[in-house]
């Protein structure tokens, strides 16, 4: 009997290691997911094992190969952003994976920024907010300046994604979506690396520039890991940043323009069709670029709406002493929109010039609203006026035709109905698709795999 043909995809989260077997019809075949504990840097702060990483890889292609039933051909890798392996001329990693929320420290900051141009100026040109660690290059910038021993050992400075795939192939690359997502690395207005990598010797610790579709043999002399599990000829690809990753699936099957809105703890409104420099305005309403798989600039705006609703729930549900998931069981009502609507609270408790951030609801005194269902729908109308207003920052003029949510708000019937009630013209879709990033990077070495073309049938919608 014949082995099925696969893809495996390690999809290194910051909580959750995976790995999924894709057929050639995109379903997922096998899976194994598991949480490794961290350990801690040199300061005392959490971060990865790496050894604890290798180790794993190593055990879950040998368990998967150990199913029998398939032919490994390919490997690729999706992995979180803001993460360096910095490696030696043995391939040793010269310090620890220093965790993206390790406190950045100000007066190297501010060093910084006052070297090159201030802080709006420079965020504009690398269309990136300010985000100390999260800026991996200045995560290199603070080896550079606090550790030149370290920083003089250092042959290549990997993002996770790429340090996965080399493990694999011994091919050290850099990979423009992981460079294009808040690095501080990338110049978007050149289209090039920015001016202070070349000035500060960054550029000397960065590996070559490779395509998201290239790929390399695996278990080759130069691979730092041996995966007997495989097929003899099987290939890996390049990695890819998570967050890019997840919407290539959207980019191959709708060519239409469209704005993608991922919600959960953040709700990131991501449109690949808007390639605008960012103004300033935009900057300071959290907005940022991405790259996407192809290399071309994607506006994204960023609005902590998740979070402010995991809060909020929690309050009402005290208040009107409900349980802590009576908000999932509240139908939209549209007669208690209008009501709201005609009480004119919201006017006055917020400026429309305001940046966008948090809604108005955390000002509003609960005793005011007559059950927990009215006091819910307020806060959704609250949180949705922001949502409206970080959609309409990426999305200009009247190109967009669909956009689709996924996550959490994508099954919330209040959200929904609310964002097609802001948006008449456009057609308003929740989408589903299960392990989006990992999809996504079996997706980007599609041609090195599979023999058949992208089943059309991958993202489920319905339309609200």
């Amino acid at each position: 009997m014949l082995s099925s043909p696969v893809i495996a995809i390690l999809d290194v989260g910051k909580t959750n290691k995976k790995l999924f077997l894709f057929d050639e019809s995109y379903r997922i075949v096998w899976e194994s997911s598991q949480v490794l504990p961290e350990i801690s840097d040199e300061d005392g702060d959490p971060c990865e094992d790496l050894d604890r990483i290798n180790r794993w890889i190593q055990q879950v292609m040998a368990d998967a190969g150990n199913a029998g039933k398939f032919s490994i051909r390919a490997i690729n890798f999706s992995a979180y952003g803001a993460s360096f392996v910095h490696i030696d001329l043995r391939g040793n990693p010269v310090t620890p994976l220093y965790n993206y929320l390790k406190p950045y420290p100000e007066k190297l900051k501010k060093e910084f920024y006052d070297q090159y141009g201030g802080e709006f100026n420079f965020s504009m040109i690398t269309a990136s907010p300010v985000l100390g660690s999260l800026n991996s290059g200045m995560q290199l910038y603070r080896i550079l300046k606090e550790k030149p021993k370290s920083f003089s050992q250092i042959v290549y400075s990997l993002h996770l994604p790429q340090y996965l795939s080399w493990l694999t192939t011994g091919k050290a690359c850099s990979d423009i979506t992981s460079i294009g997502c808040h690095t501080h690395l990338w110049d978007f207005q050149r289209n090039g690396y920015h001016e202070w990598v070349y000035r500060e010797g960054i550029m000397d610790k960065l590996a070559p520039i490779e395509s998201a579709d290239t790929t390399h043999p695996v278990n080759n002399t130069e691979s730092r890991l041996t995966l007997p599990s495989v097929n003899p000829d099987c290939v890996a690809g390049t990695g890819l940043h998570d967050s890019s990753a997840a919407i290539i699936p959207y980019l191959e099957i709708f060519t239409e323009p469209f704005v993608l809105i991922s919600t959960g703890t953040w709700c990131i409104s991501m449109n690949p069709f808007n390639a605008d420099p960012l103004t300033m305005a935009e900057l300071q309403n959290d907005c940022l670029s991405y790259m996407t798989f192809r290399g071309r600039p994607m506006k994204a705006s960023r609005l902590f709406a998740g979070y402010e609703h995991e809060q909020q729930v929690v309050k009402l549900a005290a208040w009107f002493q409900k349980d802590k998931d009576a908000y999932s069981r509240v139908d939209f009502n549209p007669e208690t929109v209008a009501l709201l609507k005609n009480k004119n609270t919201g006017s006055a408790l917020l400026s429309s010039s305001a940046p966008v951030s948090a809604s108005v609801f955390g000002q509003r005194n609960l005793s005011g609203f007559e059950n927990f269902e009215e006091a819910y729908h307020q806060l959704m109308m609250d949180i949705m006026e922001q949502q409206v207003r970080s959609i309409k920052l990426v999305m200009p003029g009247n190109s967009v035709k669909k956009v689709f949510v996924d996550g959490g708000f994508g099954r919330n019937a209040v959200y929904m109905q609310l964002l097609a009630a802001a948006f008449p013209s456009i057609e308003v879709y929740a989408a589903k698709i299960a392990q989006a990033s990992a999809i996504g990077a079996a997706m980007a070495i599609h041609r090195h795999w599979s023999g058949q073309p992208f089943p059309k049938d991958l993202i489920e919608l319905r339309k609200i």
